[in-house]
């Protein structure tokens, strides 16, 4: 036997001694021994490779150590990287793309845990238990306008009018009672101070060289005046006597507060809205395919990255001064092409039915514009798909913004839903045929590029061997209730 075969034939002795070439995560080797990682260290037969004569002993450390000596290790490792690179791949199923997924997501998770990205994260909970009021009443408001615009129940449209505005007419005094909570305060006292802004009264106080109006400032406003409050409550506590301070601490909270409030905050909180307001309005008209392929590409790893939390404040000042948010629509663009991506991988997997599974259960979520599933179950542990999904967000964009800038805006009365969720919220400034049209023109636009983009540029090569793999997963036949054959289930470990 030649010294070749013979360390082939060492490498050949000892591979299935150690679970196999898929059990084999990392080969290295030292001096005298031959490193592996393993992936499952109960599969290894220790005593049956102490018994090969070519093995010297072996060792548990970080990784699992064969000695094999000087020389004859430095010849076994190449061929024992050759079995493993030959061996059949194992197949990846959906699990594993989900705990991988999984895993991106708690490290994510974890790197968000900065001050400014802890901030976001308190804005957002500050606004987010408003948006089933905010969805409710702009459902009720689509409604209304539809049944104005073709004459109908005259009678009931008043009504339906004050359910669907009373809500957004105090929505300052729900944000500042939510932001004392959220900061610490007593929430009550928050909201006693937003409401403030929106008391028909102020119109009779000039601040600044101007009258205020009603409602000046907005949720920008209410949520700065219940922030301060909550620093001047906590100050309270600590300086004012304890038999006091049910009388003194309400009292200096709300005077204080409410003083600068009126004084300051609602004409510096009212300048940001409109500026803000502008400033979208000015971007969609002069920039709006540029701005929206950017906004609608850049959304899931903004999402990922948790800056989109920032976003909320917007979209509420843009439904307070409009009645819409023009932001919304373009955003829900990306979940278009991660549905598009999510649906080149299902052809383009043809043999791996764990994964295949997997997408058509997150689908019909995904069109309604909970993408979660698609995102952490799918693209972004295959990397590629995820790029290419943003692909498909900033092509449907684009294509919206691109008629903002032909002056037909489209907006959603509401912040939450996305994909087909938004249809109901959607309104617009040339009618709402116009605006459901477009709408609808971008989500195909988004499905189409993202679907295009992942089917042509989503896999590298190596990427489609090593997923493209018949999953040994016990398939349902929805027909008959029965299984197709499957390997025993291995007991459970713990």
């Amino acid at each position: 036997m030649s010294t070749d075969d013979k360390n082939r034939a060492i490498a050949a002795a000892i591979l299935p001694l150690v679970g196999g070439a898929e059990n084999i995560s990392s080969v290295a080797h030292c001096m005298t021994r031959l490193r592996l990682g393993l992936r499952d260290r109960s599969l290894v037969r220790d005593e049956a490779l102490k018994a090969l004569p070519s093995v010297m002993g072996v060792v548990e450390d970080d990784t699992y150590q064969i000695v094999l000596g000087p020389g004859t290790v430095a010849r076994v490792t190449p061929e024992i990287e050759a079995l493993v690179a030959a061996a059949p791949k194992a197949a990846h199923s959906a699990d594993d793309l989900a705990a991988q997924g999984a895993a991106i997501k708690s490290a994510q998770k974890a790197k968000n845990a900065t001050p400014f990205k802890l901030f976001l994260r308190r804005i957002a909970n500050i606004f987010v238990p408003l948006i089933p009021a905010l969805i409710g009443c702009g459902i009720i408001a689509g409604l209304n306008g539809l049944l104005i615009n073709l004459g109908w129940l005259p009678g009931v449209t008043p009504a339906l009018a004050a359910i669907a505005s009373g809500f957004m007419a105090l929505i300052a005094v729900f944000v500042g009672y939510n932001t004392a909570k959220e900061f610490g305060g007593t929430a009550i006292l928050g909201g006693a101070v937003a409401a403030i802004i929106v008391f028909p009264g102020v119109a009779k106080i000039d601040a600044f060289g101007q009258t205020l109006s009603p409602g000046q400032g907005g949720v920008l406003g209410a949520l700065g005046a219940a922030v301060l409050a909550v620093y001047v409550e906590k100050w309270c506590r600590r300086w004012v006597p304890e038999a006091l301070d049910v009388l003194v601490t309400p009292t200096l909270t709300v005077l204080i507060s409410g003083l600068t409030t009126i004084f300051g905050l609602m004409f510096l909180a009212g300048e940001i809205s409109t500026a803000i307001g502008e400033f979208a309005n000015w971007l969609l008209a002069h920039a709006g395919a540029g701005a929206g392929f950017l906004l609608g590409g850049l959304f899931l790893p903004l999402v990922m990255l948790g800056l989109h939390q920032a976003l909320i404040p917007i979209h509420t000042t843009l439904i307070e001064q409009q009645g819409y948010t023009v932001l919304l629509p373009i955003l829900a663009m990306a979940g278009a092409g991660q549905v598009g991506a999510a649906m080149a991988v299902y052809l383009k997997l043809p043999r791996n039915g764990s994964i295949r599974r997997t997408i058509k259960s997150a689908l019909p979520a995904g069109f309604l514009g909970v993408g979660e599933p698609l995102i952490y179950g799918v693209s972004l542990p295959l990397g590629r798909p995820f790029i290419t999904a943003c692909v498909g967000g900033a092509f449907g964009g684009g294509f919206i913004g691109l008629f903002s800038m032909l002056g037909d805006s489209v907006g959603s009365t509401a912040i939450g839903p996305s994909g087909w969720a938004l249809f109901p919220l959607l309104d617009g400034n040339k009618g709402l045929g116009a605006t459901i049209a477009i709408y609808a023109g971008g989500l195909l636009i988004g499905y189409l590029a993202g679907f295009v983009a992942t089917y042509f540029w989503g896999f590298s090569k190596e990427l489609l061997e090593e997923f493209n793999v018949e999953t040994e997963t016990a398939e349902v036949t929805v027909a008959t209730g029965t299984e197709s054959p499957a390997r025993e289930p291995e007991p459970a470990k713990v």
